[in-house]
């Protein structure tokens, strides 16, 4: 019977996410193709051929099945990132290829950034380990060596994940752990300013343009061992 029970709980699961994946397939497709502000439920139901009641059973609401689509687009990044890591010599550099890895897919994306990382999605935080449970080939590839970016990607806050990219900088003294809460927000608010110029048209920079001078920015405010670079 304990058996029996499993066996139903597991094809539930598989239900489950089977269902999702349809919704989260079918905004992902209306957001690239229309745009953010033509996402609605009855065109999410439509593509995705059920009826609109139905994604009620799934999503809390709207905003947070966006959020859900939008993290599958995200997944261009973390696919990237470990290849960008092996750029990196030490921990420092390692926190700027980050960052640089960051910058270049939010740049060419920044609407669906901006949504995951900025926008109001209706509750207050919104849980990134419950999208990653959905889809968890997103994170395996962290899972065994680098600790560190497991909990950043769950982190859905960018500050906090910028302080957590901190962390091994901070272990191994390049920077000081008392500077390293405010750096992580200054840095933060760099991109969350370049992201805002960017989604309310007022810059005239490219996507490769921006990351350059962000990237700039987040080096040259960086300090080492207490001194600005």
């Amino acid at each position: 019977m304990l058996f029996l029970k499993s066996q139903i709980e597991i094809n539930k699961d598989k239900q489950t996410t089977r269902m999702m994946n349809y919704f989260i397939t079918a905004t992902a497709e209306i957001i690239e193709e229309e745009g953010f502000d033509q996402v609605t439920i009855r065109k999410i139901a439509d593509l995705a051929g059920y009826n609109s009641a139905t994604i009620y059973n799934y999503f809390e609401d709207l905003s947070h099945l966006i959020f859900f689509a939008s993290m599958s687009i995200v997944k261009r990044y973390t696919t990237a990132l470990p290849e960008y890591l092996k750029k990196a010599t030490n921990p420092l550099e390692r926190y700027f290829v980050i960052w640089e890895c960051f910058c270049k897919y939010s740049f060419e994306s920044p609407k669906i950034y901006y949504a995951v990382f900025s926008s109001n999605l209706g509750t207050h935080p919104i849980n990134m380990e419950k999208y990653y449970d959905y889809s968890p080939s997103d994170i395996v590839q962290f899972l065994e060596s680098d600790d560190d970016i497991k909990l950043m990607l769950l982190e859905p806050d960018k500050s906090k994940r910028t302080l957590i990219s901190l962390d091994q900088c901070v272990r191994d003294g390049y920077i000081q752990g008392v500077q390293a809460e405010q750096l992580a927000e200054i840095h933060s608010l760099i991109w969350h300013g370049m992201i805002t110029l960017f989604i309310n048209n007022r810059t005239t920079y490219t996507a490769s343009q921006a990351t350059e001078i962000t990237v700039k920015h987040i080096r040259n405010t960086t300090p080492i061992n207490g001194y600005s670079m």
